[in-house]
């Protein structure tokens, strides 16, 4: 491992052996609902000992890419704000043993008193470690757990202040990562251009998917923490989730949004219609930035499909239909248009990242902006990071088409939030 001492490589492969541990959209909620300043610190506590793991994770595998991917200098700089973020954890202090000792004395420790959080269920969004990667986990040495009840006493000070330290250590640690897909998406143009392949190998598209799922498990679990410890109470929401997610509002944003963009894009006069069919008091537990995020890209590619066919002359186009339908375990939006579809060669090659019809965008090196403000179309992200986003809580995203009518996506939500997170 070029560019740092030894002794953070070593302590950097030492972290990598340790295996994930893996926090439900549910457990999240029911911790977070009333924590205490000793409840907050035990999640600090947490989040100490388990975002040098997930991050060290990543930076062996940056390391270990083939073809010389990992020497495309946009893929060192991503393994630099890994590096550097893994470094800024392991050396943020300890909790000090009076904090330590008054905040164990007030954790609930009785089963009869504590209050037990639901349990997860298995992610089926689990990918394989590719044969001969030569990676093994030994056992942790401790128990981790995201969640200890600290009873409502009065603690020392200096709790408060741990916390309010170790939040600004996470924040400065989020900006630094903003720009990781733009810039992991450029290092990924170029091993493209160098190689002159037109799709990624599937070894490739793999280690996408995992290094991309993790982001979103480490900058949830960042954003929640950050959040918690705002104790600005918003209705309806705990941290960045929001307990009561209005279904149709949040499609409806969505929708207004992708019309907005497809108008100024194409310059059209007439925008393509969409007619949305949802039950107006639906609602559900879920993060309504990655509800809308989801929404937003399949609308973007519905309506690029219908202009792109009809042309951006036409007096009419057919409207695009979004249907959501609510069931027990899964809330499932259907996103209908009429664009002429997608022949059935190409289906699987929408899911490969950087496979996109639109001309692919250069970026500059000091690009810093994140996931939902990057200048994705081009790069195509959109599929892909949305089927991620769906399959972080258990649901998943598919797409049928007819070629020469249109194509129909369907999103799977799952509103049990019980799906522990799909680590690899």
């Amino acid at each position: 491992m070029s560019g740092i001492s030894k002794e953070l490589a070593n302590k950097i492969a030492h972290f990598a052996r340790f295996p994930q541990t893996g926090v439900s959209l549910r457990q999240m909620v029911e911790f977070g609902q009333n924590p205490s300043q000793g409840t907050l610190l035990r999640a600090a506590q947490f989040l100490h000992d388990e975002l040098p793991i997930r991050l060290a994770h990543r930076v062996v595998e940056l390391d270990s890419l083939p073809d010389n991917l990992n020497q495309m200098q946009s893929v060192l700089r991503v393994k630099r704000m890994y590096i550097d973020s893994f470094n800024e954890l392991i050396n943020f202090p300890k909790v000090s043993e009076r904090i330590r000792d008054a905040v164990k004395a007030a954790t609930v420790q009785a089963s009869a008193e504590r209050r037990h959080l639901p349990g997860n269920q298995p992610n089926l969004t689990h990918y394989d470690q590719p044969k001969g990667s030569g990676a093994h986990w030994i056992p942790s040495i401790q128990h981790r757990s995201y969640h200890y009840e600290v009873k409502p006493t009065e603690l020392p000070v200096e709790v408060s202040e741990y916390n309010r330290s170790f939040v600004k250590t996470l924040e400065k640690i989020k900006r630094r990562h903003d720009p990781v897909v733009t810039t992991l998406a450029q290092g990924v143009v170029e091993y493209k251009q160098r190689l002159k392949r037109n799709i990624i190998d599937n070894h490739v598209q793999h280690f996408l998917d995992r290094f991309y799922l993790s982001r979103i498990g480490i900058r949830m679990l960042i954003g929640q923490q950050i959040e918690l410890n705002q104790h600005q109470k918003h209705k309806d929401y705990v941290g960045i989730i929001c307990t009561n997610t209005r279904v149709a509002d949040v499609v409806q944003e969505a929708i207004d949004n992708a019309r907005y963009i497809c108008g100024d894009y194409y310059m059209l006069m007439n925008i393509p219609d969409i007619e949305l069919h949802c039950p107006k008091d639906l609602e559900f537990m879920y993060v309504p930035s990655h509800l809308h995020h989801m929404i937003f890209e399949l609308l973007k590619n519905s309506l690029r499909a219908v202009v792109e066919l009809y042309g951006d002359e036409a007096d009419s186009y057919p409207p695009i239909k979004v249907v959501v339908a609510e069931g027990n375990e899964d809330i499932t939006v259907k996103v209908s248009d009429e664009g002429g579809g997608i022949p059935r060669s190409a289906m699987e090659q929408v899911w490969t990242y950087m496979y996109t019809t639109a001309q692919t965008p250069m970026l500059d090196p000091e690009f810093d902006k994140s996931d939902f403000k990057a200048p994705l179309a081009g790069f195509g992200y959109g599929l892909p990071l949305s089927r991620l986003y769906a399959r972080y809580f258990g649901g998943d995203l598919k797409l049928i088409s007819m070629e020469g009518y249109g194509t129909d996506a369907y999103l799977h939500l799952s509103r049990l939030s019980d799906n522990e997170e799909p680590l690899a």
